[in-house]
């Protein structure tokens, strides 16, 4: 057995029971076990991520940045782009320095406000999104392939719901 496949299951129901019980909580194991599976799978599917997008010469963020753009007609400010992929300005910055330096983006001041600057795609980024399109996506149905639309649909919603949750990690 691959280790992959050997940790999906790890921490077990009881191990979680135990190490609640250890410190005396009023805490169901159960919720733990889903939120710590949940984190753990995050993690090796942000891992994957990368190698996935590694061979089309992209990160998982440059990927989400030039598909953001294209989504919303080539062109977007800095400070839009770093809302919609919820990261700081400065990891836009770092971001657009290696696309811009491969010719996938461009940065020019705002035709509405020239003190601003906005980000277009380039018709080599585009060319790149259409490039990676069959991969990426027949990769992306592979990966749920197990699942029956049925099955997708409640993932879908049980998915949004943790996502509302998740907050409980970060709020003081």
């Amino acid at each position: 057995m691959a280790e992959d496949e050997r940790t999906v299951d790890t921490p077990t129901l009881e191990q979680a029971a135990r190490q609640i019980r250890r410190y005396g909580l009023d805490v169901d194991p159960q919720a733990v076990l889903v939120a710590v599976r949940l984190m753990a799978a995050g993690a090796r599917l942000g891992q994957a991520s990368e190698v996935h997008f590694a061979r089309f010469d992209l990160s998982t963020g440059r990927y989400r940045l030039l598909a953001d753009l294209e989504d919303h007609g080539g062109e977007k400010s800095p400070s839009d782009l770093a809302a919609s992929l919820g990261v700081s300005r400065a990891t836009v910055t770092g971001l657009l320095d290696r696309l811009e330096r491969d010719g996938l983006v461009l940065r020019r001041s705002s035709a509405e406000d020239g003190r601003s600057a906005v980000v277009v795609l380039t018709a080599r980024g585009a060319q790149k999104l259409r490039d990676l399109a069959g991969e990426h996506f027949g990769r992306l149905q592979a990966m749920v392939g197990d699942l029956s639309t049925q099955e997708r649909t409640v993932f879908l919603d049980l998915l949004g719901r943790v996502t509302r949750g998740i907050a409980a990690l970060t709020e003081d």
